[in-house]
């Protein structure tokens, strides 16, 4: 049976007139199983593969490959189907027309799948609209299904207006959680993000086909450990208070302020999707009235729950007082996450500038990532970065843009701009 544990990171200490609070919450699950094997209801799964003509013989033939190394991964008894799609979506397997859409996994319908995948050839157009709503419709088709996850797979731009997209987006939130790829550099990196974000997925790049197999693999085992099928983050503040923000910021930058939905006049709840062992990090902020030296308050109750019961807990806390040693402290989890924060948005500031031909506001921008990939110990975003700029200071940020840049490496850097690395504790 899961177990989740919550500690909480911050100074308490404010000083007169003081009335914003900051804390990461840390959130650790232990035990959570295999999707779909516990009591908390079926798991489903679905491949999207992007089977427009762009795809052409190359990456169609590992699009092939990929689809059955994850289909090889699905633990059996999970609930599954694939979808072709181009510029329209199309049930590749099962071969049903009425009724469910999906079935369970084992031996038979893992080599039927299998067959059915094989056959898939490319042609059309893009409509990713069409492969999610198709999507939905088939994990509705099966009630019992209550873990849903989808893989999709795309190679280049989509045909659709932006807003069809965005609508179909806003249909399939809180339905299912999508992971997104894309093969090659043909593909928009904003475009794909507007899906995965809202779906509670992940998104990056597959530079080369001959890399997809291991990823297509590498992420339906991911999937299948999330034994959790969902929890929400609930936060509590008191009358009076105002909720500032509440963002994941480990394993990723994720703003969920917007995505509260109401459990009563003081308290939210934030989704979070499924869950695997592991850990999560959150940086809830509060507003609270000023009090006077010497008081206390609760700022903030935060809970991870999981079936309408509350899995851990954490207490945020609010003391003002008159000794600047005290507050002044600027806690190190805060600190180092608000950097993390702020890395995110200014590479893709400093990228979607470049594209435009602002090369000064992109040095500006990318040379603020440089210096706060440093101060935050992010060796993983300087390195992408050493690949998109020429780096004459990392103190300073003083960076110049480079003249020839791998067009792979900077959408590496641009969807790995949101992973965040954790404080040694």
């Amino acid at each position: 049976m899961a177990e989740f544990a919550a500690a909480v990171y911050q100074n308490e200490f404010l000083p007169v007139g003081g009335t914003d609070v900051s804390a990461i919450v840390s959130v650790t699950c232990t035990g959570a199983g295999t999707a779909g094997q516990g009591s908390g209801g079926d798991a489903g799964e679905i491949i999207v593969i992007d089977t427009s003509g762009s795809m052409g013989t190359t990456a169609m033939d590992a699009a092939r490959r990929a689809a059955q190394a994850a289909l090889g991964q699905i633990v059996d008894g999970t609930y599954f189907a694939v979808v072709s799609g181009n510029g329209a979506a199309f049930l590749a397997y099962p071969h049903v027309q009425s009724g469910p859409g999906m079935v369970r996994m084992d031996a038979r319908t893992r080599a039927e799948a299998g067959r059915a995948v094989a056959a898939l050839t490319s042609g059309g157009g893009t409509a990713m609209a069409t492969w999610l709503d198709l999507t939905g419709v088939l994990f509705r088709s099966v009630p019992e299904v209550v873990q849903r996850h989808a893989i999709l797979l795309t190679d280049g731009a989509n045909n659709e207006a932006t807003h069809v997209l965005d609508a179909a987006v806003r249909r399939a939130e809180g339905l299912f959680q999508c992971d997104c790829r894309g093969v090659g550099v043909d593909w928009k990196v904003s475009e794909v993000r507007r899906i995965a974000q809202p779906l509670l997925g992940t998104i990056g790049i597959i530079p080369t086909p001959e890399a997809m197999e291991a990823e297509f693999a590498a992420m339906m085992q991911a999937s299948m450990s999330r034994g959790v099928p969902d929890a929400q983050l609930r936060v509590w503040a008191p009358l009076g208070a105002q909720v500032l923000f509440v963002r994941q910021v480990s394993p990723t930058v994720e703003d969920l302020t917007a995505r509260r939905t109401s459990v009563n006049d003081l308290t939210g709840d934030y989704p979070t999707g499924a869950w695997a062992d592991e850990s999560r990090d959150y940086h809830v902020s509060v507003r609270l009235a000023a009090k006077d030296i010497g008081q206390e308050q609760l700022a903030a109750r935060v809970q991870l729950v999981v079936g309408g019961q509350a899995a851990a807990q954490g207490l945020v806390k609010a003391t003002w007082s008159d000794d600047h040693s005290l507050t002044a402290r600027i806690d190190q989890q805060v600190a180092h996450y608000t950097g993390q924060a702020e890395l995110a948005e200014v590479i893709q500031e400093g990228l979607a500038a470049k594209a435009v031909g602002d090369e000064e506001t992109a040095t500006t921008k990318l040379g603020r990532a440089v210096q706060l990939a440093a101060e935050t110990g992010n060796e993983e975003a300087t390195s992408r970065l050493r690949k998109v700029v020429d780096i004459d200071d990392e103190e300073t940020g003083t960076v110049r843009l480079k003249r020839s840049v791998d067009k792979a490496a900077e959408m590496e850097l641009d969807t790995a701009s949101t992973k965040t690395t954790r404080v040694r504790r």
